[in-house]
């Protein structure tokens, strides 16, 4: 595609950074959208829209993009929008959402190849169908590839540092790059690969292993997914990140927060470390009832929750919200 696909959305009044890539280059190869709604991208469905969306056709066309980019435009990268809040005043500057054109499985021998935006259960199905152990625990976390390198995401006792060889990326300066499972720098739910880095792609290494028996492994996560997680509410995920030899949901649960209400957010019943949509939620309330958790629990405990969820963009009606341009 020589041009870029362009569109403007009706969910904010941000200016149009379009004219930023009118340079005289060919169009970015991918779908540039204006005002562009998040809300229905996240699986809390709040929040405001994205100044511009850039949905890339590729991975070079990403790094062209990203090569084109004022120095000053903000960049911000979501997912599947699984452990997400976005804010009810939007995000300012470009947010960047890898689609179809990261989507690829691949799998020769114990060796598994997936695009950033490959869902982690596709990756895992694949994976078994190959007869390929070790990647079960990807069953149990929602969202995509992209997201999991990022937070050495984990789940049912495995963790992406397990299995990782290798992940690519692109810079915010439009530089291809490369990390080995070392380079990640993994600890408990983070890497230390900078933020400006975007992964594109993973290449990761299994173990021979018996298709049934991992059909099986991971039928039991399924099973425990949906006997202790509200999953078919409009939730994110885990909240809070468990702290050392302890877990969050018990430090909640212990602080009477359990149900817990802020406007339509909630803390589940079910498992108090999600909070859900109870339906017409704002961003702003969700958020706010998380603040208020971690507040109960220190209180109650002294130990301070550190947040899971990734939160992006400007609270509704903060002054200047809506004025970058990109200079």
């Amino acid at each position: 595609m020589g041009e870029a696909e362009t569109a403007a959305g009706n969910g904010g009044d941000f200016p149009d950074l379009r004219p930023l890539f009118a340079d005289g280059k060919p169009a970015p190869r991918g779908t540039l959208t204006v005002n562009a709604p998040l809300a229905d991208l996240t699986w809390f469905r709040v929040g405001g829209p994205a100044q511009l969306l850039f949905q890339p056709a590729d991975a070079d066309a990403l790094a062209d993009f990203l090569a084109r980019r004022p120095a000053s435009l903000p960049v911000t990268v979501i997912g599947l929008g699984s452990n997400l809040i976005v804010r009810d005043g939007g995000v300012p500057g470009v947010v960047i959402r890898l689609g179809r054109g990261f989507t690829e499985v691949a799998v020769e021998g114990t060796r598994v190849t997936a695009g950033a935006g490959v869902p982690d259960v596709k990756v895992a199905r694949a994976a078994a169908d190959a007869g390929v152990a070790g990647f079960s625990f990807l069953r149990g976390i929602p969202g995509a590839i992209g997201g999991a390198l990022r937070m050495n995401g984990g789940a049912y006792g495995g963790e992406v540092k397990d299995v990782l060889v290798r992940a690519d990326g692109v810079t915010f300066a439009g530089e291809t790059v490369s990390y080995t499972n070392a380079g990640m720098d993994f600890t408990y739910r983070h890497c230390g690969v900078p933020e400006d880095v975007i992964f594109t792609r993973a290449v990761f290494e299994g173990r021979p292993g018996d298709p049934a028996e991992i059909a099986a492994e991971m039928a039991k996560v399924t099973e425990s997914r949906e006997a202790t997680q509200p999953i078919k509410s409009r939730t994110g995920g885990s909240t809070f990140k468990n702290p050392p030899g302890l877990s969050a949901w018990k430090l909640v649960d212990a602080a009477g927060c359990r149900g817990l209400t802020i406007g339509r957010a909630q803390v589940s019943q079910l498992h108090t470390n999600f909070l859900i949509n109870l339906g017409g939620a704002t961003a702003a309330e969700i958020e706010g009832l998380g603040e208020e958790v971690r507040r109960r629990v220190k209180a109650h405990s002294g130990i301070e929750l550190e947040w899971e969820i990734k939160r992006i963009g400007l609270p509704r009606g903060l002054p200047g919200a809506h004025d970058v341009a990109g200079h």
